[in-house]
């Protein structure tokens, strides 16, 4: 596939579950709740003890049916070290040129954070597929629509404190897909299962946001 193949595959529910474990039972275990529950995206935190293994298993497990990717990505030797674990995609807190570089030297799309216009207009430049708007705790939807007056080819990704009740909220605003982790994944199977049905219909019902 290619780079905007995958980045329109990972984004089409409109929502992307992070695992951040303490170990790699837990982040399978997790992954595996999330993704029988309907998710068809999970993102896989690189400080999660044994986070590359985990990203092998899951690829090898999930084929096609969903896209893994690694998340705190923070420079080209931890970004190439996803790559070679088969990760989907690179998501990083911070805006580093060369884990960009790196996911794009072999065909990934690379969604890095920011946190102001300037910074927006930084990693388009560099070429980034989507910006993971981080954290999303320091923001507000409103904010959003704001800055899409101004940049409405930035492809947002809130993620950092949205929550099940607001998911909706970012995304009318303007978001293209947000990022949600204990928000989405606390709780036994049949809690998650519920949530995530409940809010990926949720999000299916939001009219795109219109260009400012």
């Amino acid at each position: 596939m290619y780079r905007w193949e995958i980045t329109k595959a990972a984004l089409a529910q409109r929502v992307f579950a992070i695992i951040r474990s303490d170990s790699y039972d837990q982040a399978t275990a997790a992954a595996d709740t999330l993704l029988s529950a309907g998710l068809t995206t999970v993102e896989l935190s690189l400080t999660t003890p044994f986070a590359l293994e985990a990203i092998t298993t899951l690829v090898r497990e999930v084929g096609d049916e969903a896209v893994i990717g690694a998340g705190t990505v923070l420079d080209a030797a931890s970004a190439w070290m996803a790559v070679d674990a088969g990760a989907r995609f690179l998501v990083s807190p911070s805006l580093d040129p060369e884990v960009i570089r790196t996911g794009h030297r072999y065909g990934l799309p690379v969604f890095p954070g920011v946190a102001t216009p300037t910074e927006m207009v930084r990693a388009l430049e560099l070429g980034a597929d989507a910006l993971k708007l981080f954290p999303a705790s320091a923001h507000s939807p409103r904010w959003v629509k704001d800055v899409r007056a101004a940049l409405p080819q930035a492809a947002l990704l809130p993620t950092g404190g949205v929550t099940v009740a607001d998911a909706p909220d970012w995304i009318a605003a303007g978001a293209v897909a947000c990022g949600m982790g204990s928000a989405l994944s606390e709780g036994d199977r049949d809690v998650v299962a519920k949530r995530a049905a409940e809010l990926l219909a949720r999000l299916q019902d939001v009219a795109p946001a219109e260009a400012p």
